[in-house]
C-alpha cells in the first residue's frame, strides 16, 4: 500500500486497487446502463454560467446537480426530469464494506473527465449531514489528486490514482479541500475511448 503523507487527517483511507479488472469492466458496464437512463450533461458554475469541464450525471434516490442558481441535491435529472436510476448493487456492497456507517448512501455522483479535464480544490459540504463518509472510486485513466486540510489555502499533498483505486474521507478527513490536477490521457484501456471516470457516493441526509 502506498505510504500516505502523515499530514492528513484522520479518516482519510487509501485502498488502492481495491476492484480488480474484471470488478472495473463490470461496474463500467453498469454505468453505462446509468448514462442510457440518466444522460451525461455538462453542469455550469453557480452565478457565472462557466461550464464545469467535467460530465455528469447521478444515481440513487438523490443526485448532486449545480447551475447558476446554486449547488444542491434533487431527485430528478436537471435535463430529462427523471428519477435518477437505481444505485448499482456493487456500490451498495462496497459502501457496506469501507464506510463504516449504518445508514446507507443516497447519492453517487458520476464524474467524466474527457481529454484535459480536471477539478479545482473543493469541499464536498453541500450534504445535510457530515456524519457518514464520501467514497470515491477511479475508473479509467490514472489521475494525480490533490487532498489538502479543511481550510482553503493549506498546504496540499499528491497521491496518483489508477483504475480501481478507493478513497474514503471521513471523520476529520470529510471536508478536506480536494482535486483533481491532471489526467493521465490514454493511461488505461479500460474505456475504449479514453477517459477518467470518478464515482463518489455519499449520504445526504441525517440518519
Amino acid at each position: 500500500m502506498l505510504e500516505l503523507p502523515t499530514t492528513l487527517p484522520e479518516g482519510f483511507r487509501y485502498f488502492p486497487g481495491y476492484f480488480d479488472a474484471s470488478d472495473q469492466r463490470a461496474m463500467v458496464a453498469l454505468l453505462r446502463d446509468v448514462v442510457k437512463q440518466a444522460p451525461l450533461y455538462q453542469p455550469v458554475m453557480p452565478r457565472t454560467g462557466t461550464p464545469f469541464s467535467v460530465q455528469m450525471t447521478n444515481c440513487g434516490s438523490l443526485g448532486w446537480v449545480s447551475d447558476r442558481t446554486g449547488y444542491r441535491y434533487q431527485r430528478e435529472h436537471p435535463t430529462t426530469g427523471a428519477p435518477w436510476p437505481p444505485m448499482p448493487e456493487i456500490m451498495l456492497k462496497l459502501w457496506e464494506d469501507v464506510a463504516e456507517c449504518l445508514a446507507p448512501p443516497e447519492a453517487c455522483l458520476v464524474n467524466f473527465y474527457g481529454e484535459g479535464a480536471k477539478m479545482g480544490l473543493h469541499q464536498d459540504r453541500d450534504e445535510s449531514t457530515f456524519e457518514a463518509p464520501v467514497v470515491s472510486v477511479s475508473l479509467g485513466d490514472t489521475a494525480l489528486f490533490r487532498v489538502g486540510q479543511t481550510t482553503r489555502g493549506g498546504k496540499t499533498q499528491s497521491i496518483t490514482l489508477t483504475s480501481g483505486d478507493v478513497i474514503v474521507f471521513g471523520g476529520a478527513a470529510r471536508l478536506c479541500y480536494h482535486g483533481i490536477s491532471k489526467v493521465m490521457w490514454g493511461s488505461s484501456p479500460l474505456l475504449s475511448a479514453g477517459g477518467r471516470l470518478n464515482l463518489t457516493l455519499r449520504r445526504v441526509t441525517p440518519f
